[in-house]
């Protein structure tokens, strides 16, 4: 099957038709999660490329052989595969992502002759590494060290470097790379001192390190905004009323650095939304939108009795053919996440 088409810019769609559940969690002993999904198109292969977390492991990916895929195509293919796996930090590493061509959703960039994939390692202290392949199915080769290390004790992302993507902008010769900084103690911000913001990196061809440029999205100040209380992972999207269009995971309840739940750092609930920025370089002037995608507590008793709730997890989009988006997230309690899709229209 060849797929000849370049994505459109897009126009965030007014509703959403659940389309259930697209990637069911391992079946293992304990915690076990299906989620954070990034699909790229594989070229070589003539097939959809789903890259994701997948617990226990830490990740692995997906394939869909149709054009529009539905939920029940995607198979499941095993954890990725590393020619160097000791180079991982902590010898463990999840949310893998591959760099796509800035403009060009779903599309990965072939830089140098290599794809480029930028993954979250370590144990107790998260940071972001990089490796590449000659091919999107592998192996990957894990480049030393880490592209994204933690800040400075007080800093916004002292603690962890976490949920990174990343794009290619060939005009510039340069990846930026977005990702989720949290911080080791209280922030002089309103509203939410501990929770984690969206920053941006940037590195020019054949540095051997990213740049850190700053906070982009911090926790929005307006108590009770969808987004006041912690922010994650952000997928860029050319827009149409707007340059760009950034696809957000964020919650608007701040953590409270005393809660002993394994939720302190990402309490509930986690949703999905949209912020946008009309800078041809997106690295400053994002603006919050008003309302997340969906509400918990507006999911539908039906999808609930698929498994969705207590979360609306990482939200990925996937601009088909056709014009129209399939939106990828994990939802469920924590520990147990699986992977469901809505479709909206052009």
């Amino acid at each position: 099957m060849a797929l000849d088409w370049d994505p459109p810019a897009i126009r965030i769609p007014r509703s959403w038709q659940r389309r259930g559940l697209v990637l069911r969690r391992p079946e293992a002993p304990g915690s076990s999660v299906a989620g954070d999904p990034a699909v790229v198109w594989d070229e070589e292969a003539d097939l959809w490329r789903m890259f994701l977390f997948l617990a226990p492991g830490g990740h692995g990916h997906a394939t869909s052989a149709e054009a529009l895929p539905d939920p029940g195509s995607w198979r499941p293919e095993g954890p990725l595969e590393f020619t160097n796996p000791g180079e991982l930090l902590g010898r463990t590493t999840h949310k893998p992502w591959v760099v796509t061509e800035a403009g060009r959703p779903n599309r990965a960039a072939r830089v140098a002759g290599r794809f480029w994939l930028v993954t979250v390692s370590g144990g107790g202290r998260k940071r972001v590494q990089r490796a590449w392949a000659e091919r999107l199915r592998g192996p990957w080769t894990v480049e030393p060290g880490p592209l994204i290390p933690v800040g400075r004790p007080g800093d916004f992302d002292a603690r962890h470097t976490d949920a990174v993507t990343g794009y290619y902008f060939p005009e510039r010769q340069a990846f930026l790379y977005f990702y989720m900084g949290y911080p080791d103690r209280a922030q002089p911000r309103a509203g939410s001192p501990h929770g984690s913001a969206q920053a941006a990196a940037v590195q020019h061809l054949g540095a051997p390190a990213a740049t850190k440029l700053g906070l982009i999205l911090p926790p929005c100040p307006e108590p009770g905004h969808w987004a006041a209380g912690w922010v994650g992972g952000l997928q860029l999207l050319p827009g149409v009323t707007t340059r760009w269009v950034g696809l957000v995971n964020a919650s608007p309840t701040p953590p409270d650095p005393g809660d002993p739940a394994v939720s302190r750092e990402e309490p509930p609930p986690s949703l999905g939304g949209f912020a946008s920025c009309a800078a041809d370089w997106p690295v400053a002037g994002w603006r919050w939108d008003d309302a997340p995608i969906e509400w918990v507590a507006d999911i539908p008793p039906e999808a609930i009795a698929a498994g969705e709730g207590v979360n609306l997890w990482r939200h990925h989009a996937m601009v088909r053919p056709d014009g129209s988006l399939a939106l990828f997230y994990n939802s469920g309690p924590y520990g147990r996440e699986q992977i469901y899709a809505k479709v909206g229209g052009p």
